[in-house]
């Protein structure tokens, strides 16, 4: 005798609603504007395709409403393609000029770079123990010239990029 227990009355799952998706695309959207407000270094530093990063690009010529709305919709389905919408979602809530979490890492990586600094070599171990994606050799580097425009009481912007790579580390290894 055969086992007939299926169940014809229970609906098949076709997947998100109309409603959903038009929900999930508007979301899209809005990260999309989000992403039109960033300035150019903070877009640069974001991990999108070279599709996107031109799509926002052009965004920033249109300047006639109807076509703006348009192209982010655009956006919003360029979005949809990335590897990581949600990873991009974080990195740019990093970046909000109020934000607790841009501040944190702000205040971290300048005190990694004045430690660095002031101690020398032995923290950029520390670091690398705290960001292990770092290019040691890198970060020596320009911690090194960091000392010596400090001892040379020169500013030739060695600071500002320790300070920089610093805070690409931290920001990589805290979007994981």
């Amino acid at each position: 005798m055969k086992d007939h227990h299926e169940d014809h009355d229970a609906p098949e799952y076709d997947g998100p609603s109309k409603s959903q998706l038009k929900r999930e695309m508007h979301a899209l959207q809005d990260l999309g504007k989000r992403m039109l407000d960033l300035s150019n270094d903070q877009l640069e530093t974001l991990p999108v395709s070279d599709t996107l990063r031109a799509a926002i690009e052009e965004s920033r010529r249109i300047r006639q409403n109807e076509a703006r709305r348009r192209h982010l919709q655009y956006i919003g389905k360029v979005i949809r393609q990335e590897d990581d919408p949600e990873a991009l979602e974080k990195a740019i809530d990093a970046f909000d000029a109020g934000s607790e979490e841009h501040t944190r890492r702000h205040h971290l990586a300048e005190r990694w770079r004045d430690r660095m600094i002031a101690e020398g070599d032995s923290v950029v171990g520390e670091f690398f123990n705290y960001c292990p994606g770092t290019d040691m050799q890198h970060l020596r580097n320009l911690a090194r010239n960091a000392r010596r425009d400090v001892e040379k009481q020169k500013n030739t912007g060695q600071a500002r990029k320790l300070f920089r790579y610093l805070r690409e580390c931290i920001d990589d290894a805290e979007a994981v």
